[in-house]
This record gives C-alpha cells, structure tokens and sequence, in this order.
C-alpha cells in the first residue's frame, strides 16, 4: 500500500466527473488499498479517487463506527432521510470548513472489491461522509453546498 499525493482545490480535476469502473482488476484493488493508506495517513474519515487524481467512481470511508472500513466502487445514492446541519472539511481544501445541511440517514448501493453488490446504511456522520465523497464523484465540493464556509479554527487545549 502506498500513499497517494491529495489533489488540492483549485486542481481542475475536482470539477470533473469520475467514471464509472466497467471491470475490477487488480489496479482497481491497489487503487483501494492505496485509498485508504492515503486516508488513514492524512488523517481523514473518507477519500475519493478523484482527490487522488484518478477519475474513477471509488470512495473510501472509515468513520470510526462498526463499519470500520468501508470501499465502495460505483456507489449510488438510492435512498435519502432526515436532515442533519452540521461542520464538514475536506481534504483537498485544507484549512476550511463549512456548515452543510445533509440527509440525516441514507442508502448507498455500489460494489466491493471482489465485485459483489452490497448496500450500506449510514446515519449521522457515516451519512454525511457518503454523500460528501459522492459529491467528489460528481465534481462538487463541500464548499460548493455549504451555507457558510470559514477558516477552521486549530484545537486550543485551553479552550477544553
């Protein structure tokens, strides 16, 4: 596993739109493993190809939850609920944040990497990651849907 240079905003590559992957081969599988090294190093909770300049429609995802790591090819959003309103950040726009309003529970249809069908619910934050890095797919970036959009404050302990 390697990791992967992370595109930054302005790369015009974060505008365009992934494609779809026909067949999963074994570039498909170091691209995922590559993926998620790369996201666990940053550190961030999801990835999508196209931030690592590759146009293809595959997101990595590891909130922390039960899911742990989840690799999606082809994914399809086939299913929205609620809404949540919450701070998103983005790895290819470092330093800024954004306050996004989000669906609350959503359904996610795409493929693993042995190329079977599967389907994952996500609420809360899992909910947010999804369509955050769908939207990478798409070539939309949180700051594009964002309601306000500010310099992310660094933790101060005195502030704990």
């Amino acid at each position: 596993m390697g990791i992967r240079f992370i595109v930054k905003d302005p790369d015009p590559v974060l505008r365009e739109v992934a494609r779809p992957v026909p067949k999963i081969t074994p570039n498909i599988h170091k691209l995922l493993d590559d993926m998620a090294a790369t996201m666990y190093d940053a550190p961030g909770v999801g990835l999508a190809a196209p931030q690592v300049g590759i146009l293809k429609r595959v997101i990595v995802m590891d909130v922390g939850d039960e899911h742990g790591l989840i690799e999606l090819i082809n994914p399809e959003v086939i299913a929205k609920e609620g809404e949540q309103f919450g701070p998103e950040g983005c790895l290819s726009i470092p330093g800024l944040q954004g306050d996004v309003r989000r669906a609350q529970k959503v359904t996610v249809r795409g493929l693993d990497r042995s190329g079977n069908e599967i389907t994952v619910v996500g609420t809360d934050l899992l909910a947010r990651c999804i369509l955050h890095e769908v939207d990478h797919l798409n070539g939309v970036l949180f700051t594009d849907v964002a309601e306000s959009v500010y310099r992310a404050e660094p933790r101060d302990e005195k502030d704990e």
